[in-house]
């Protein structure tokens, strides 16, 4: 494929201005014109096979060895935090798009007739006054004039709506969720950013109580992070007798993808110009490759919870953390044996042992067979990875990713998280594993990015790059394909050693709707 068969000058000049190359760009085309392959399911991973439970004398062992070993510093809290809230709001935003006024009278009606969205408005009124911002959007409400009780009872929602979720108002839909006001305390309000410095404080804080956190932000939203940390640092420092170091990035462009019309050609915009767009939460391997740590726990912006229920989540995060440790010992010893002469026979099958009992991998025949020095260095490349643990639930019926066992394309089989979209929908048997799978990811991990040397991994070299979305977007009207690589939890960790650890659901608390804030685990009684 000639590269001027495709791209402009002008063209090649805007993939250089993304800091991509023209090989990578043209590999993103192939994969539109080959279709992203589905995942081979094997079988749900389960206790036992794959998913490890964690028994209460263990707990305590694994807590102080955490606790031991978060005193020397090195660990870092990693939150993705540049997704926007306009979803939280989707319902709410319904209701304004003909502009009428919103009347209680026919929202009960149709919610009545069956419409969940209205059942769901209905429910965002009746406990207006225990959301977290419900004093700020009293306040921006008074000073129009509006009188929010008042509407209430008068049945009128329409501009109760406008000013909470649009700019003349708080203009909530159009921040990131992390700087939503999620949990109301006697004193103040709670913003989600918040609640993970003060989550973080009591587990990632060294012997000198500095508490490192990095979050991934969009570009828009950067200053307005810097400057809410700014405003709120000094209370929480003082409260919690820590020392906040705080970082934050951005998605790069470079992992931007090149998004394809129908005919699986370059999308071009109304002037004529090449789309990219970001390539999802994939991308953000690259923002972790960038961080300068040794041990990294990665959560989502929005599962957090008020205090009355952080000792269960800071527990586990400590016995998960103390997993890893643990597990990262075992598997530095080995390399290192077999990196000198103490890698004998006795050693080997030791190792073996290890690799097949606590990873649950399979070593394959022709291993067991082969001269000693190709046994050593199949052993060395098996343990000389980042290492992953990843907190389980049991599955609950929410949306997302789950682990199984999965076999690539050589045969070899692993443990993963996968999506449902990266599932054969026409496969019955693939369609019955899935349906059959006990537990669910939260998004609640711990990663050991430094190998036996301590030195740091490239993490971009375990990438599964076949691992990807592809997804049906639209852009002013006209409808692409576009690009996403794969999942940061999900491909981009497929060659990570990966532990999997049922966690209780008590540390899983999302909020993916307004309404969710609602829920009793977001109140404070």
């Amino acid at each position: 494929m000639s590269r001027m068969d495709i791209f402009s000058e002008e063209d090649l000049n805007r993939i250089k201005e993304y800091g991509l190359d023209l090989h990578e760009v043209l590999r993103q085309l192939d994969v539109f014109k080959t279709s992203a392959p589905y995942m081979d399911l094997v079988r749900p991973c389960r206790p036992g096979d794959g998913i490890r439970i964690i028994y209460l004398d263990d707990e305590h062992e694994l807590i102080e060895t955490y606790d031991k070993r978060v005193q020397s510093g090195g660990i870092v809290k990693f939150v993705p935090a540049s997704g926007a809230a306009s979803r939280m709001f989707k319902v709410l935003q319904n209701g304004l798009k003909n502009g009428e006024e919103i009347l209680r009278e026919s929202v009960e009606k149709e919610a009545l007739a069956g419409r969940k969205d209205k059942k769901e408005l209905l429910e965002f009124i009746a406990g207006i006054n225990n959301f977290a911002f419900f004093e700020d959007l009293k306040s921006v409400m008074s000073k129009q004039g509006l009188r929010i009780h008042s509407l209430i009872r008068e049945g009128r929602f329409r501009d109760i709506i406008h000013f909470l979720i649009d700019k003349t108002g708080l203009d909530y839909s159009n921040l990131p969720k992390g700087l939503l006001k999620f949990h109301s305390y006697p004193d103040r309000s709670r913003t989600a950013f918040e609640e993970q410095l003060v989550e973080g404080a009591s587990y990632v804080a060294d012997i000198n109580r500095r508490c490192r956190l990095h979050f991934t932000v969009s570009p828009e939203h950067r200053e307005k992070f810097i400057s809410h940390l700014e405003e709120v640092r000094p209370y929480y420092e003082q409260r919690y007798q820590v020392s906040f170091d705080v970082s934050f990035s951005v998605q790069k462009k470079s992992t931007d993808t090149i998004a394809v019309d129908s005919d699986n050609n370059p999308f071009r915009d109304e002037h004529e110009k090449i789309l990219f767009r970001p390539g999802g939460h994939g991308s953000l391997i690259e923002n972790l490759n960038d961080l300068d740590a040794e041990i990294v726990f990665i959560k989502n912006i929005d599962n957090v919870v008020p205090d009355r229920l952080k000792p269960d989540t800071v527990r586990w995060k400590k016995i998960l953390g103390g997993y890893l440790i643990a597990l990262q010992t075992r598997v530095f010893g080995y390399l290192k044996k077999l990196s000198g002469s103490m890698a004998d026979q006795s050693i080997l099958n030791e190792i073996t042992g290890f690799i097949e009992r606590d990873l649950f991998l399979k070593i394959p025949e022709h291993i067991d067979a082969a001269p000693t020095s190709e046994k050593v260095e199949f052993l060395k490349n098996r343990l000389n990875r980042p290492i992953r643990v990843c907190g389980l639930v049991r599955n609950q019926g929410e949306p997302g990713g789950g682990p199984f066992w999965v076999r690539d394309q050589h045969g070899e089989i692993s443990a993963q998280i996968v999506e449902s979209a990266q599932i054969d929908p026409a496969s019955a048997g693939q369609q019955e594993i899935l349906a059959s799978s006990t537990h669910f990811n939260p998004v609640d991990l711990v990663a050991g990015i430094r190998n036996f040397e301590n030195r740091r991994f490239d993490l971009r070299r375990y990438i599964d790059k076949g691992a990807v979305f592809i997804s049906q977007k639209s852009q002013n009207g006209r409808e692409l394909k576009a690009l996403e690589h794969p999942g940061l939890w999900n491909g981009a960790m497929a060659g990570w050693i990966t532990a999997f650890v049922e966690v209780p659901i008590t540390t899983f608390n999302p909020v993916k709707t307004v309404n969710d804030l609602l829920r009793k685990e977001h109140q404070q009684g």
